[in-house]
Order: structure tokens, then sequence, then C-alpha cells
């Protein structure tokens, strides 16, 4: 079973969208199994973004990151990667899909309300980051039956 790391953003949170993008990814059979608001102060910024250190975009992402705090989470699921990237939508809200979280909720490419790994070596060094192993729940282990 794949896993990828979603950040619900500090602009998701603001706009009070976190709950309607949870809801969007269990639709799509999605599975959460770890989650924590975490407020990434600049320097942690800087170190989870350290790949696009000296692109022009990296200084206003670095401090949009850091401005207030957000919603990290792990999810699971057969291709969640290239699943939530379709979903998801480009980066640019006005260049997404319709139907996709970017393009319903998203402002600019700036502040584009949510962030999901692109590839399985990213996802696990970004999961890495975020959570210790032990706080990832395994939904293998048993599943609430009614």
């Amino acid at each position: 079973m794949e896993q990828s790391l979603v950040i619900i953003k500090p602009d998701g949170l603001s706009k009070k969208t976190a709950g309607k993008i949870i809801a969007f990814l269990e639709k799509e059979n999605f599975k959460m199994v770890a989650c924590r608001m975490f407020f990434l102060d600049k320097e942690k910024a800087e170190l989870f973004y350290k790949e696009h250190w000296g692109k022009d975009f990296y200084l206003p992402l670095v401090s949009f990151m850091s401005s207030n705090p957000s919603l990290v989470m792990i999810w699971q699921g057969d291709e969640i990667i290239s699943g939530l990237r379709k979903i998801v939508g480009n980066t640019n809200p006005d260049m997404a899909e319709e139907g996709t979280i970017r393009k319903m909720y998203a402002r600019d490419n700036r502040h584009n309300v949510v962030h999901c790994s692109d590839s399985t070596k990213s996802a696990q060094r970004e999961i890495n980051f975020f959570f210790p192993e032990e706080e990832i729940y395994n939904w293998e282990r048993k599943e609430y039956k009614k």
C-alpha cells in the first residue's frame, strides 16, 4: 500500500477548507494513517524545502509556510501518489482542471492550499521529516466493523 504526505497549508487552514479537503480525499477511498497540526518555523521550512533552494519561489515559500500552522497528514491507498496529484491539480489554480482541490480553493500558485508528495522517494523523505514510524497507524492491524 503506497503512502503520501499531504499538507493543508496555512492558507487552507485560514480559509477553513481542511474538512472539505479531508472529505475529498476520503471520498477517493484513501485512508489517513497519521495527522498532526504543525508549525514549521523558518529553519524547519528551509530544511523541508531545501531541494528548491536558489529558485525564485524558495524564500517566499519558506516565508509563507512559516507564517501559520499547517495540517500535516499521511494518507495511504493504491497508487495514491498519482491519484493525489490528479485530484489536487496543477500548482497554479488557473491551470488546474475543474473539480480539483486547487481549482476550487487555491488563490494562486504560491497560496495553493495543499501539498502532496510527487514521488515515492519524496513521500518517504517527507513522511520521515514529520512523523516517527510509531505514530503511523497500520490499518491492516484491525478495521472497525459495524
